[in-house]
């Protein structure tokens, strides 16, 4: 096949190509009337390299930077353990199903100088870690059919649940009505529909509930009877789902409800039989017997005085339990979606994992989930939940993007000078997306790649090369007139990845720019990065006659019969 082009349009019609190549989609970034940069200022500026957010690979070990990140992740611990009052910290860092370190500093004993160094196996009080037990238990139930929505509100389960919220109703609302084609407002006192107590607004410090019950503190050893009682005369301190306020009896309250209506009021056996035990968390549990405080590094307040094992009766839920870093482990394996016993299914723990509202700036963290604070760093959502109680502090957290996991226990409060899990990210974020982009990619070959080797075209505009790699695996590689001259070697050639029947996905080998520039013009290479080829039913031939580009709105790329030759 023979193509002319005239000088004028081959200049209009490479920029297309240029913007055809791989991704069909093509950004300009115009030049202005005004004066610009000269041509030395443009290449001295900083390149933004992608994938900003690369994917989570297979890491083979050692890996230099990581080890590099881990050693600073080691040192700064190390350092914090001389903070007042902290005697001892057990931490450790997962990615996928593989401990990437552990951390064990200080003594488990504190005024015992000869207490031996903390393990990853030495128990601690992890006090609002807990309330990600009842939310699982919300979950499974939901799962399982005994809870029909996670949005029912808490009366289906507690008839007698009724509480006052006063900021739920306006006092003074505004109606509006038409007549004759002019709109009218009329003022008055309309009394809106009160906002729900919804279950998954308890998981998330959504339900407007207080902090406690009045009148009673975290060692109340009330019934879920009294607490519905005590509840009648009270009010909700914000409308539900309108502002995040940390509740400890929303935890408490859904727990014990769940288990009145699905475990016979035992909550604690519920959480032991169908969490705890499947997942070989032998050392988590709530009652803190002699075995159990034999194998526990004892807590401090930073005076140095030792802290007392306070059982937090009704309010256990929200805060009683205790574990080791090699427990949370596991259950971070589970929210990664590594671990080898599935307690969720993938798409419940999604959800779970799925931020829910942003919170105003004078709540602690960006947004809330269930039951997770969050708060953006890096450009990731760093999901965790925090926990402090009398002796002890705790932060189970999670960058689910980077499938990435770090745990810190201490026994004592948290070190001042930073937030140590902040600290500790800084660290291992880019050292985790450096190992990820120089990794090598593992990918698939088609099962047979005779039906998609050959030559394509959109609309004659572009031309594409597919033919099979020394892998086996289909690589693309753009041409036409004066490609070669003005596109660099590295984006003029793509891998495609077989995922499933003719579908494939673009890959990059390694990293690259995302904003591609060629003079006046900008290419967005960042857009085809992992985008979808549907390639068409094969032919009489067994050939595949063309492929579509959806995520990027781009149908009919057909095939040719042969390579085309161009004349200036």
């Amino acid at each position: 096949m023979e193509v002319k082009w005239i000088h004028v349009a081959l200049i209009f019609f490479f920029l297309l190509s240029v913007a055809m190549m791989g991704c069909f989609l093509w950004q300009y970034s115009l030049p202005k009337e005004e004066p610009g940069p000269s041509a030395m200022e443009v290449r001295s500026e900083a390149i933004q390299m992608c994938p900003r957010y690369p994917e989570p690979v297979p890491l083979d070990h050692p890996i230099p930077v990581l080890k590099d990140a881990l050693e600073k992740v080691d040192m700064l611990l190390r350092h914090k353990i001389h903070s007042p009052g902290l005697p001892a910290m057990s931490a450790i860092v997962i990615y996928n199903d593989t401990v990437l370190w552990t951390g064990n500093f200080g003594k488990k004993n504190g005024s015992d100088p000869f207490s031996a160094v903390p393990n990853e196996y030495t128990i601690y009080r992890i006090a609002s870690i807990s309330k990600i037990f009842p939310t699982i238990m919300l979950y499974k139930l939901w799962e399982d059919g005994k809870v029909t929505s996670l949005d029912d509100p808490l009366e289906r389960y507690a008839q007698s649940f009724i509480i006052k919220n006063p900021l739920g109703r306006l006092k003074e609302s505004e109606q509006r009505y038409t007549a004759d084609g002019l709109i009218f407002l009329e003022k008055g006192s309309l009394p809106l529909k009160p906002s729900l107590v919804t279950l998954r607004r308890m998981a998330s410090q959504l339900s407007g509930l207080p902090r406690r019950l009045r009148s009673t503190s975290l060692l109340w050893r009330g019934s879920t009877q009294d607490a519905l009682a005590l509840l009648k005369d009270d009010v909700l301190v914000v409308d539900p789902g309108t502002r995040c306020h940390y509740s400890n009896l929303a935890f408490s309250l859904m727990a014990h409800v769940l288990a009145d209506h699905a475990a016979e009021g035992e909550y604690q056996r519920w959480v032991s039989e169908n969490i705890l035990d499947r997942l070989g968390m032998e050392d988590t549990g709530f009652d803190i017997t002699p075995p159990i405080r034999s194998q526990m590094a004892v807590g401090f307040y930073s005076s140095g005085q030792p802290a007392p094992l306070y059982d937090l009766g009704w309010y256990r839920p929200s805060g009683q339990m205790y574990s080791t870093a090699a427990d949370l482990a596991k259950l971070a394996m589970v929210f990664l979606g590594t671990y080898h016993r599935r307690l969720l299914e993938p798409d419940t723990v999604k959800t779970m994992l799925t931020p829910l509202f942003k919170c105003s700036s004078e709540y602690f963290a960006n947004k809330t989930g269930t039951p997770w604070e969050i708060n953006e760093q890096l450009g990731y959502d760093i999901i965790r939940k925090d926990g402090d109680l009398d002796g002890y502090s705790a932060t189970f957290s999670l960058v689910p993007k980077l499938r990435l996991s770090f745990i810190v226990l201490m026994a004592g409060p948290r070190p001042q000078g930073g937030d140590i899990v902040t600290q500790t990210y800084e660290y291992l974020i880019p050292a985790m997306e450096t190992a990820f982009r120089e990794a090598e990619k593992s990918l698939s070959p088609p099962p047979n790649p005779t039906p998609y080797v050959g030559y394509y075209t959109y609309s004659n505009l572009t031309f594409y090369e597919i033919k099979v790699g020394p892998t086996g695996v289909l690589v693309m590689q753009q041409f036409g007139p004066h490609i070669e001259e003005l596109i660099p070697e590295n984006y003029r050639t793509i891998k495609l990845h077989h995922l499933e029947d003719r579908v494939f996905q673009v890959v990059f080998d390694k990293e690259f720019p995302c904003i591609l520039r060629l003079g006046s013009a900008s290419v967005s290479l960042e857009t085809q990065d992992g985008q979808l080829f549907n390639f068409y039913p094969f032919d009489r031939k067994g050939l595949s006659p063309g492929f579509d580009a959806p995520g990027l709105n781009t149908y009919n790329v057909v095939r040719i019969h042969r390579k085309p030759v161009f004349y200036s």
